[in-house]
């Protein structure tokens, strides 16, 4: 009988994503595979240092102790397979347990999604991530050069998320973009008592609930809404997440001003936002990756 991910949360990650290959990828870039490939030879028993998108694998992967597994973690890179053989070195190195791996040497690799039934996708290319997210996808494209996650909260698990156009759909952003913001705080008022229609990374969300109603007996999740709404628009998203009975543990609806700061505070391993700026502004303090969805990034 075949091996089945079916029951686990499975989240699909590039190499660039979960290690440091930056020097590397100066040479991929320059479409010098051959390069590439022979560099990687060279350092297959140098374990490459963590990249931005580590330490949220690093936890995930912790909910699998004691018990059946519950997170799948694989590696679905452009990587040609002999780059594959260092990441898999790595992980070994790192006590990371991943056992799965796509590499299609420079071919898209979004396509692997469907038959892995991955919930989330993270990238450094933007074209795999928007692909993904087109396929129904959760997907951020991470910024190698984040701040690496804090170090604090060695049992817990923390994620931040935007709401518009990430855990809703891009309904009131669009109202926004299109007419400005009273005409977005009355649209919102109107309908306080309407469920926002789901964004792509609702299912991640439901998925770290279950995680956290079953706790690992290491690891926690701590979950937090980040959103540059404010009152009275507040109250539809809340009530939205009453509606999905989804809860999070903190809320922070901080009416246009910069998030980075306040994410600093909540130290997460990961925050995905749909707007530049506010991944910009993140990047500096904490681990971020941009949804690249909804109408602000059309």
């Amino acid at each position: 009988m075949p091996a089945t991910l079916d029951g686990q949360l499975v989240i699909a990650i590039s190499s660039r994503a979960l290690f440091d290959f930056e020097a590397e990828n100066e040479l991929f870039e320059a479409r010098d595979d051959h390069a590439y490939m022979a560099l990687q030879r060279e350092r297959l028993d140098v374990p490459a240092k963590p990249g931005v998108a580590f330490s949220l694998v690093q936890k995930l992967l912790a909910f699998n102790s004691g018990g059946a597994p519950r997170v799948e973690v694989v590696v679905l890179s452009r990587n040609d397979p002999i780059s594959g053989m260092r990441v898999f070195r790595s992980a070994q190195h790192y006590g990371l347990a991943i056992q799965r791996g796509v590499f299609t040497r420079g071919a898209q690799p979004w396509r692997y999604l469907r038959p892995l039934n991955a919930q989330l996708f993270l990238s450094a290319n933007e074209d795999d991530v928007r692909a993904a997210l087109n396929a129904g996808v959760a997907a951020a494209r991470v910024f190698p050069l984040s701040a690496h996650a804090s170090a604090e909260h060695p049992h817990e698990l923390r994620i931040a998320f935007d709401g518009d156009a990430v855990l809703f759909s891009d309904e009131a952003e669009q109202v926004f973009q299109r007419e400005g913001l009273d005409a977005f705080q009355a649209h919102e008022t109107a309908r306080v008592l309407t469920p926002l229609p789901a964004g792509p990374f609702k299912p991640m969300l439901q998925a770290l609930q279950q995680l956290q109603r079953s706790p690992g007996e290491q690891m926690r999740v701590r979950t937090a809404l980040v959103t540059a709404r404010s009152a009275p628009a507040h109250e539809r998203a809340i009530r939205t997440l009453m509606d999905w009975q989804i809860e999070v543990d903190e809320a922070m609806f901080l009416g246009g001003l910069a998030k980075g700061e306040f994410l600093r505070e909540f130290e997460p391993d990961f925050f995905f936002d749909d707007q530049a700026g506010h991944i910009a502004s993140a990047a500096v303090h904490v681990p971020a990756g941009h949804v690249a969805g909804g109408v602000t990034n059309r």
